[in-house]
């Protein structure tokens, strides 16, 4: 079990320095919290944690039982329930990336061990805290169509699972966190280009309210590409998550196209068609958005719930449905398997 932490302040080390938890450990380190150590079993990640920033380093995660009060835990997915279940058992707040894990199974048991030890666990859908999302919650649970296109060169990282539980699991989260209704039925299709897992995949997920979604993930690209959009009966949202920009169409107030009398209107004293169009029939708002820094916001929001012991923006529960979603979509690709 963890001891009393001596300032109010909790005690936060990084489990894994790879590329991403570098960054972990870089935004932990001006957040309000004590970030005592990271492990990792790489000599050269700690000696780089250790130089860079004058952190304590572990090899063996397990050193850090009695020091800390939660982890966020950046290791290879296959390890997630290995490490992430190691903590909570011993009274530790956890933050595990995303995918919760490679599978149902081992996501639900990090949530019942968090459950069984009156531990946070939080699962790091970094997109969740997009500014971008502010586009979508204007179009809200209305959604009936959604399409996205999350596309990314190779990278080498993340080979120990598939384009579906490494890129596209984003997007599974958001929708399901959009639309709220069960998935009805499931249409995919995938294939290996350079890994021994599928590489691309796009699937159509058709809910049981009526709404549709069109996701599309590839992780061989030429170029990065992270694009949204949301269609209801009250206008549109057209999103780009990589560039944090957006825009959202509406109708206007006492919008009613049947009530409008096409065959009398005079188009050549209507000026401008498109001016005329999305002035007067229909509100356009282009979203000038800050950036910000999502990743940083994600960790800030886990220390002030370890704090408050309250639930974070995306649970345990919430990490386990996105993975129930890619199996949905991995068991159809696997029925269209490439030779």
């Amino acid at each position: 079990m963890t001891n009393e932490s001596s300032s109010s302040r909790p005690r936060v080390a990084v489990v894994g320095v790879g590329h991403l938890g570098k960054h972990h450990m870089r935004l932990l380190g001006d957040i309000d919290c004590d970030l005592v150590g990271v492990a990792d079993p790489s000599e050269e990640a700690r000696k780089f944690a250790a130089d860079t920033h004058g952190l304590q380093t572990f090899a063996d995660y397990r050193e850090l039982d009695g020091k800390v009060d939660a982890v966020s835990v950046v290791v290879p997915t296959k390890m997630h329930r290995e490490v992430g279940c190691y903590f909570l058992e011993r009274g530790v707040d956890v933050l595990v990336e995303k995918p919760i894990a490679r599978s149902v199974a081992d996501g639900q048991a990090l949530v019942d061990a968090a459950a069984a030890n009156g531990r946070i666990l939080a699962v790091g859908h970094v997109e969740r805290f997009n500014p971008a999302l502010r586009g979508i919650r204007e179009i809200g649970k209305a959604a009936r169509y959604i399409e996205s296109h999350r596309l990314a060169p190779f990278s080498f990282r993340s080979t120990d699972i598939g384009v579906v539980l490494d890129l596209m699991i984003h997007d599974l989260d958001l929708v399901l966190a959009l639309v709220q209704s069960p998935i009805k039925s499931v249409e995919a299709f995938g294939g290996a280009v350079f890994t021994p897992a599928e590489d691309m995949a796009s699937a159509i997920i058709k809910f049981e309210n009526g709404a549709v979604a069109h996701l599309t993930a590839n992780r061989v690209a030429l170029k990065p590409l992270r694009k949204m959009r949301v269609f209801s009966k009250e206008g549109y949202v057209s999103l780009d998550f990589q560039a944090s920009t957006g825009m959202v169409v509406r109708k206007a107030p006492g919008w009613d196209f049947e009530q409008l009398d096409m065959e009398s209107l005079d188009k050549a004293q209507m000026g401008d068609l498109w001016k005329f169009v999305f002035d007067g029939l229909l509100q356009v708002e282009n979203l000038q958005l800050d950036s910000g820094n999502p990743l940083r916001e994600e960790l800030a929001e886990f220390v002030a719930c370890v704090g408050s012991r309250s639930a974070p923006t995306v649970t345990g529960a919430d990490g386990v449905a996105a993975v129930a979603a890619a199996e949905r979509v991995l068991a159809v690709i696997s029925e269209n398997r490439w030779e």
